[in-house]
């Protein structure tokens, strides 16, 4: 299988507000994918829709080599799944909620389980309802884990967390990936939470998205440019590429990705450029561009 997911110009509409817009997602086996995008970017409806918990208008999904529309349950029977709310029965114990979720999987691993349950520190005994949001979250995890699926997805698991159980669900996360070849997609507004985890870094905003690409690739060819020019002439024309460009005087300042030395000796040339001068960037900054760059384009 050459992609556990794809899109393909995948569109949502809810009346006249498109949700998610000419979505074309790839994400290969074993890839840890974070999907960025602030609050109504279209994260979470594009993950209903690879769940088969919402149709698309238009477009193709496929999850696993199937059609989560028409197979929606097959896809949910090999997927693990943390939403940012958990529905779990607050009257149920741990340990019936473990046994209660095992009836619907037939590939469940008790071994598995248990070993997640010890390493959590789950009290086995105890009510759903008197677990902290961080116990809760792990069981959340255990839940999504326990069947062995094929794909994992996180949906905003860390919201609402206080930084400590963040940080040891974020943990728990990596260790995972340690022990196990699984394909995670985890969005999340949480920049580092995103870096901690991911290898592949795709951004959303408004329902479209803006860039996918591994996550050491994105940041090591993305540059802040700032051109001193000595006319003020007005904002000459931005280079390919460019994700954000603002005029202030004679200070010019753009982010490019797909930075290279040949681009950096034609932005030299352009035309009342004084001088230039190229900065590294913090994923949280390119983020943070890539999103003010489409809004004010």
């Amino acid at each position: 299988m050459d992609a556990i997911i794809r899109t393909t110009s995948l569109c949502k509409a809810y009346g006249a507000q498109m949700a998610v817009d000419g979505l074309d997602l790839f994400i290969k086996p074993g890839a840890a994918v974070g999907l960025l995008g602030p609050n109504g970017a279209g994260k979470s409806t594009t993950i209903n829709m690879l769940l088969g918990l919402a149709s698309p208008t238009t477009g193709t999904v496929s999850v696993l080599g199937m059609d989560p529309a028409l197979e929606g349950a097959s896809v949910r029977q090999r997927v693990g799944y943390v939403p940012e709310r958990h529905h779990i029965y607050g009257w149920m114990t741990v340990e019936d909620v473990l046994g209660f979720t095992r009836s619907f999987y037939p590939t469940w691993n008790d071994t598995l389980c248990e070993d997640l349950v010890r390493q959590y520190a789950l009290p086995p005994g105890k009510k759903v309802k008197q677990l902290s949001q961080g116990m809760g979250t792990k069981l959340s995890l255990i839940l999504a884990l326990a069947h062995e699926p094929e794909l994992l997805i996180l949906d905003e698991p860390t919201t609402g967390l206080d930084p400590i159980a963040r940080d040891e669900f974020v943990e728990a996360v990596g260790h995972l990936l340690d022990r196990y070849e699984k394909t995670i997609l985890f969005s999340s507004h949480n920049l580092g939470d995103v870096e901690r985890i991911a290898d592949t870094i795709a951004i959303m905003d408004e329902g479209k998205l803006l860039a996918q690409r591994p996550k050491t690739e994105l940041i090591q060819s993305t540059k802040r440019i700032r051109v001193s020019l000595n006319k003020p002439n007005g904002k000459p024309e931005s280079p390919d590429e460019t994700i954000l460009s603002e005029l202030e005087g004679l200070e010019w300042s753009l982010t490019m990705s797909g930075w290279s030395p040949e681009k950096l000796a034609r932005l030299q040339q352009v035309e009342d450029v004084d001088s230039v001068q190229v900065s590294d960037m913090a994923l949280e900054d390119i983020f943070r561009d890539y999103i003010r760059g489409r809004r004010t384009a």
